[in-house]
């Protein structure tokens, strides 16, 4: 499915669905979750495809056009990236390890829409990202803290 809009798309562009591109989208439709240019392309290169790294940006931009791919964070990690889900839903981004946490709230979502009432706003999509720091490096950071501070006493 994914293949057929994608042809399509590129198609009506005067372009082809060309082997790279073609790996370039079942890998992107692979992931089990989010993901980097950087490490698809190490991914693709891994699996002995002849694709250039600049080939992967481009097909990921054109996937972002098309609407299957979005991206989903710039961190401090890079641009990460997910394939359309046909859920909706919002993220939480560390911002210690770029770790990405997918979170739905259906309380969230009806305040969203009552302030769009309130507003006389007719919202149709919105990103919500939470930045922090998750339980993993919050636990790294008080570690690192008292081991300094034990060093000093």
């Amino acid at each position: 499915m994914q293949q057929n809009i994608f042809r399509k798309f590129l198609e009506e562009r005067g372009w082809h669905l060309t082997k790279q591109r073609n790996a370039i989208l079942h890998k992107v439709f692979s992931c089990d979750s989010h993901f980097d240019p950087e490490s698809l392309y190490m991914e693709i290169r891994g699996k002995g495809i002849k694709a250039s790294r600049a080939s992967v940006y481009r097909t990921l931009n054109l996937l972002c056009e098309c609407g299957l791919v979005k991206k989903v964070s710039k961190t401090e990690h890079g641009t990460i990236y997910e394939y359309t889900h046909d859920h909706h839903h919002d993220h939480m981004v560390c911002i210690g390890c770029g770790k990405i946490i997918e979170f739905y709230s259906e309380s969230l979502e009806r305040l969203q829409d009552d302030i769009c009432r309130e507003q006389d706003f007719e919202g149709k999509s919105h990103i919500l990202e939470i930045r922090g720091y998750c339980g993993h490096c919050q636990r790294r950071m008080v570690k690192n803290i008292l081991k300094g501070d034990s060093s000093n006493g």
